[in-house]
């Protein structure tokens, strides 16, 4: 047969065989199919893949004939788009075969292929595609508690073998399910991590028992995967100094680079930002991408859009720009609360993240303090990287440390304790966690005998109240890991800070308003809980603290200690209150007058809001749908309307007094404030879900603070609140010593309320 006589041949059994599945597709269904087709042609062009010229004009005029032979003509020209050929036979059974279209990938980019279904069931369920090596690289267990099944472990033979990212595009105009129709198609994106020849295995269904049986349910694909581009970045900050930012990168589709899907450490899958330093590279297929790239809240974000072309030696000038530098001031930045292991992080293939992982985001965001705190998940692997001193991978500007957080401990249920400047890790006389005492006093004085800083974590948890007024009385419940076991432990001097800014204000405030009020001088902190409360960035919550000299661990941690800090989310910033000439944290926070008289209040406040307000951060709603709604702190809700103004408020007592307007512009403005004072009093100042001062203490005729009976009351009642929550959880070996410190705890509380002034 002459090859022109064969080329002649081939083609008509092709439309044959075309023809006779054609023939079984009614009239009826012409419409339907051609509508589905009009809106495939459009999101194949959505998507930056679309048919070619004429390709495209043979399907439109096959549209505009209306007839049957459409169902041949559309389908012979899509089927060099098709990379899967699948068929529903009339038992439902799905099997699979490999397309026409050339099995082609990008490294590192993501490329977009046709699935050509032949619905014989005429079945309406979704679609699914599936595929080992489109497996994730890594296995998240968040109940990963030590004696607890860690769940799957993914070994580095795994990881080389799941080179794979892989989705179904089902955004409008697309489907998630198929129509009935006897022919349709659906969009397949695949993406490359490696470059060179990658084989995969591909399988189809649509429900559970509907694969084919034996191999006719999958097949498998050799694809060639051509190599990306190695991006040169050049970082430099405002100081045109080599530094480290924050990286968002995404196509015209919002497909976000490296996919998140195929990210390990240092790179969290879990965020769409990556961070790299100076020098450094990111690999990126030829292409158009907008990139946002910042550092932290003291930075400005800003976005670029940059074509990556396929010649070598390609660079990325990024110079980052300031709104603000509270270190120029010696106001110093620290997030208390961080984890290298649990919650949003993998188990497998490792147990969490190692200390160089978690120092990249921290120069990321420029933290100039990041507590890594090991706790429960990942307990026994994260302990080792402790040393009782700041990690090896610190710089002068910013600083590593591991310390504890007691949590998925016995002691948990009665509030999650932080432990800052530890020596020792372990309590004495245990060998397992299970041996850890069951309440948190004991552990409170154990570290306070070692020096170190103590605080309660996440402190709303369990003192939720439907109400924003400050200070309420409405009693919470304490049926959580917050600062619950607080309300007993402050009164035995144990305690440095309670935990600000990863729970709702009025849940955080409310209760260290009601001790504040007692004379009690618990300071405040600022902390994220990273990645369990939040997992976008580390110090979203943040401690600001004054130092004299050097930034360095024991004095930034005596700085919280002693109040010399503001917590803020980086937006805002409450430098320099002071009372009188007094500033918090010096002193001893104390203002000491003979008699009532008018205090003169000082500070230098700054913040910064874009221009257009985001309409996703307005008022909190304290309902149930309240953890959707975070950040709970955040510059944007303090916005005043559509403006650019936020209300810097006077707090006497936990009232607020008096309040002054600035623009957030970033410009540094100085506040004064005059007010009386006639009893002895706590002043802070606060942009509420921004920023929050610690107080300073007014002394009139040295009375101790006895500021609101109602506050001791509230506080008295709390104690037994809190022991109908967590004393069914001590041990028998802890409960009797528990009891008589509860008890003790009330008849503090009883003696403040009988010297409140207003009883």
């Amino acid at each position: 047969m002459k090859s022109s006589s064969f080329k002649f041949f081939s083609f008509f059994m092709l439309i044959l065989l075309f023809g006779m599945g054609a023939k079984a597709q009614s009239a009826k269904d012409l419409q339907p199919f051609s509508f589905k087709i009009k809106a495939l042609l459009q999101t194949l062009d959505y998507l930056g893949e679309p048919v070619n010229m004429n390709d495209k004009e043979l399907i439109n005029k096959a549209i505009e004939k209306n007839d049957t032979a459409a169902f041949v003509t559309i389908s012979t020209v899509l089927d060099k788009y098709c990379l899967f050929n699948v068929q529903i036979n009339p038992e439902t059974r799905v099997k699979v075969t490999k397309g026409l279209a050339p099995p082609d990938l990008l490294q590192d980019g993501w490329r977009t292929f046709l699935v050509k279904v032949d619905n014989q069931a005429g079945v309406t369920a979704k679609l699914e595609a599936l595929s080992p090596q489109a497996k994730s690289d890594y296995d998240v267990n968040q109940n990963s508690m030590p004696g607890m099944d860690m769940g799957t472990t993914v070994t580095k033979q795994d990881i080389a073998d799941r080179w794979l990212a892989m989705q179904l595009y089902t955004d409008a105009p697309m489907q998630t399910t198929l129509s009935g129709l006897q022919t349709e198609y659906f969009i397949i994106q695949l993406y490359g991590r490696d470059a060179g020849n990658r084989a995969a295995k591909f399988s189809f269904n649509c429900g559970q028992g509907t694969q084919d049986v034996g191999f006719n349910n999958e097949t498998s694909i050799l694809f060639k995967c051509l190599p990306s581009h190695h991006i040169k970045l050049k970082v430099l900050d405002e100081n045109n100094q080599p530094t480290t930012a924050s990286f968002i990168i995404k196509d015209s589709q919002n497909h976000i680079y490296p996919s998140q899907a195929k990210r390990l450490a240092p790179d969290f899958f879990f965020q769409t930002q990556v961070y790299r330093a100076d020098g450094e590279t990111i690999d990126l297929p030829a292409g158009n991408y907008n990139i946002e790239y910042g550092r932290g809240p003291e930075y400005l974000t800003k976005t670029i859009t940059v074509t990556v072309n396929n010649s070598v030696n390609q660079t990325l000038d990024i110079k980052l720009e300031r709104w603000i530098d509270p270190s120029k001031y010696r106001w110093y930045s620290g997030d208390h609360h961080i984890h290298a292991a649990g919650c949003a992080h993998y188990t497998s293939p490792t147990q969490g993240v190692d200390p160089a992982d978690m120092m990249r985001h921290i120069l990321g965001e420029d933290l100039n303090v990041g507590s890594v705190l090991t706790w429960g998940p990942g307990y026994y692997h994260q302990k080792r990287f402790f040393e009782g001193k700041d990690n090896k991978l610190s710089t002068p500007d910013n600083l590593m440390r591991y310390d504890m957080e007691i949590s998925g401990f016995p002691s948990s249920h009665a509030g999650h304790l932080v432990l800052l400047r530890l020596k020792d890790q372990d309590y004495p006389g245990t060998k397992v966690i299970e041996d850890w005492p069951t309440w948190t006093i004991p552990i409170l004085k154990w570290a306070k005998m070692q020096g170190a800083i103590t605080g309660y974590a996440h402190s709303g948890l369990g003192l939720a109240v439907n109400t924003d007024s400050l200070p309420n009385y409405t009693m919470p419940k304490f049926d959580g890991i917050g600062a619950n076991e607080y309300i007993v432990a402050v009164t035995q001097n144990l305690v440095d800070f309670i935990s600000a800014m990863d729970t709702p204000p009025t849940w955080e405030l409310n209760i260290w308003y009601h001790t504040l009020n007692c004379g009690f001088r618990t300071r405040l902190a600022g902390e994220t809980d990273f990645p369990c409360m939040s997992d976008e960035v580390v110090g979203h919550g943040r401690s600001y603290v004054k130092l004299d000299g050097k930034l360095n661990f024991d004095d930034y941690t005596e700085g919280l200690k002693k109040g010399r800090a503001y917590v803020s989310d980086g937006k805002s910033h409450l430098m320099n209150f002071s009372v009188n000439n007094t500033e918090a944290g010096t002193q001893n926070s104390e203002v000491d007058l003979q008699k009532p008289t008018v205090v003169h209040v000082s500070a230098k406040v700054a913040a910064y809001l874009n221009e257009k307000r985001d309409d996703r951060l307005r008022k909190l709603k304290l309902d149930n749908t309240i953890w959707q709604q975070r950040p709970f702190w955040s510059i944007e809700r303090a916005r005043i309307g559509d403006t650019r103004l936020v209300p810097v408020e006077l707090i006497v007592n936990g009232v607020a007094v008096a309040s002054k307007n600035i623009v957030a512009d970033g410009k540094i403005n100085d506040i004064f404030f005059d007010t009386p004072v006639a009893k002895s009093s706590w002043v802070a100042i606060r942009i509420l879900y921004s920023s929050h001062s610690n107080p300073v203490f007014v002394i009139i005729d040295n009375k101790p603070i006895r500021a609101s009976a109602k506050s001791a009351e509230w506080c008295l009642k709390a104690v037994d609140q809190c022991w109908s929550q967590k004393s069914p959880k001590f041990s028998d070996h802890d409960k009797n010593e528990a009891e008589k410190t509860y008890h003790d705890a009330k008849e503090i509380y009883r003696k403040i309320l009988n010297e409140s002034i207003d009883n």
